[in-house]
């Protein structure tokens, strides 16, 4: 059998100590009993509203080869008689884990972080680079203190690349981050007002996320958007940072990675792009400029860590998206069919931009309508209303004629719209939920968009729910 780790390497790498039988090695790493594979080591780390020690037993009968728990939580374990490493805090064991992963791996590990864009830009490069060799890259959006030293601890030490998610919504919080990652080539994808409640200004945004420069391997290369209005900004500070390689990617005329075509299509697109000297071209299987965007890193990104560009190229036809970024249903009306496109892991006022631009080129059909369902767009301090009520232009300059509210942000936005938009809004999603559900029409394009915390996948699971999909495409956004 292929182990992960080792139980011995397992537990030197944590410092930890050994009790009861251990297993010759473990096949994964897993910190929630209910998504547990049996010999995978379960560790319990103690979150914010849980602690991983109260489901000690439950991820024993899912079949934990070892649990990895804390030396202080031993007295409550009583008399579990599975294998243990004790160590002294959980949390701290899998960052070392994750250290020690790092420094036996020879993978080229590319590192990721922005305002918008991230996973999806991870995903592409997931898609790309497994045309050229083994890649290993997050489930999901394992992006923080706990997120980013799980992928690292569950990095194989075969694989060809890794690429790494780093996200924040505070300073200081990439920097350790990227210091256990040490990615070869670090990528911003875009600087925007996300988590704006917790700067001052878009200049102090991208200082923070300027901190991936730091982890950056010795030679590596930095990769900037040269269409970003920050693009001079983060250059000085990648220099400052002692970075010799800085790389942009973009429409700009002086982009290192370029874009010379584009054709975009309501369901994908076709690029152009100059790389490496090259003139690339690429079915981008996934619609929206934005996306264009994402591909033009990935594809600078496979030229710098010396990938055959052009099979990482033909391999992002085959693009698919996530449940909440962009993935789209159609579904059945007794009297036709209609589409959703599911937006509802996450908003701010560049991914709402993308996101309307999507609807708008997405067809109706019909006598169909383009619908926007959109909810409160979070952490934006007291910067909200503006930024909300701003969507107004944004929404008024699209054939999108007929809006959905829900949050109380968002009411911002519901006393400016003009009377030409059709508008309904409400406090919350479950007062939304009976009013959406019945306005929609054969025909219609409905786009579901908020941040992940305003609930609002409720609303696509009611829709799934009462209109069954009759065939599901991803499109990735």
């Amino acid at each position: 059998m292929s182990f992960l780790w080792t139980s011995e390497a397992l537990v030197a790498a944590m410092d930890g100590r050994p009790l009861g039988a251990m297993p010759e090695g473990i096949t994964g790493i897993s910190i929630d009993s209910r998504s547990l594979e049996p010999g995978d080591a379960f560790f319990a780390i103690k979150g914010e509203t849980m602690d991983g020690h109260d489901f000690a037993t439950a991820a024993i009968k899912a079949g934990a080869g070892v649990l990895v728990v804390a030396e202080g939580k031993l007295p409550s374990l009583g008399r579990l008689t599975a294998p243990m490493i004790v160590v002294q805090d959980v949390l701290a064991a899998l960052e070392k884990l994750g250290v020690a992963a790092r420094a036996r791996s020879n993978a080229k590990i590319i590192a990721v972080t922005g305002s918008a864009g991230k996973t999806t830009t991870k995903e592409a490069l997931r898609q790309g680079l497994s045309a050229v060799g083994k890649v290993h890259a997050s489930a999901q959006s394992f992006n923080n203190h706990w997120g980013v030293p799980l992928t690292l601890a569950r990095m194989p030490d075969d694989c060809d690349y890794a690429v790494f998610e780093i996200g924040m919504n505070h300073p200081g919080e990439i920097r350790p981050l990227v210091k256990m990652v040490r990615p070869h080539v670090a990528i911003v994808t875009l600087i925007a007002a996300a988590h704006l409640g917790f700067f001052r200004n878009l200049d102090e945004i991208a200082k923070a996320k300027a901190e991936i420069f730091e982890g950056l391997e010795p030679d590596g290369a930095v990769l900037l958007n040269r269409d970003d209005s920050r693009w001079k900004l983060l250059d000085k500070m990648a220099h400052a940072a002692g970075v010799d390689h800085v790389f942009s990617f973009g429409e700009n005329a002086r982009s290192t990675f370029k874009l010379v075509k584009c054709v975009l299509h309501a369901d994908h697109s076709v690029i152009t792009a100059r790389i490496g000297g090259q003139e690339i071209a690429a079915r981008v299987g996934a619609p929206g400029r934005h996306m264009v965007q994402n591909v033009l890193a990935v594809l600078g990104a496979a030229h710098l860590v010396g990938a055959d560009v052009a099979k990482v190229a033909l391999a992002l036809a085959g693009l698919s998206a996530e449940r909440g970024r962009g993935k789209r249903h159609v579904l059945r009306h007794p009297m036709g069919s209609i589409t959703l496109i599911d937006e509802s892991y996450n908003a701010n006022p560049a991914s709402m931009s993308a996101a309307m631009a999507l609807l708008n080129a997405t067809p109706v059909s019909g006598e169909g309508r383009r619908i926007a369902v959109l909810g409160d767009m979070l952490e934006l301090g007291d910067h909200s209303a503006k930024l909300h009520a701003a969507l107004a232009d944004l929404i008024v300059g699209t054939e999108t004629r007929t809006v959905f509210l829900g949050g109380p942000e968002m009411r911002a936005l519901a006393e400016v719209l003009p009377d030409e938009i059709a508008t309904e809004y409400r406090a919350g999603v479950e007062d939304l939920k009976p009013v959406l559900l019945s306005a929609l029409k054969p025909g219609d394009v409905v786009m579901i968009k908020s941040s992940k915390g305003i609930g609002f996948s409720k609303l696509v699971e009611a829709l799934l729910g009462k209109f069954p999909a009759e065939a599901t495409t991803s499109k990735q956004t």
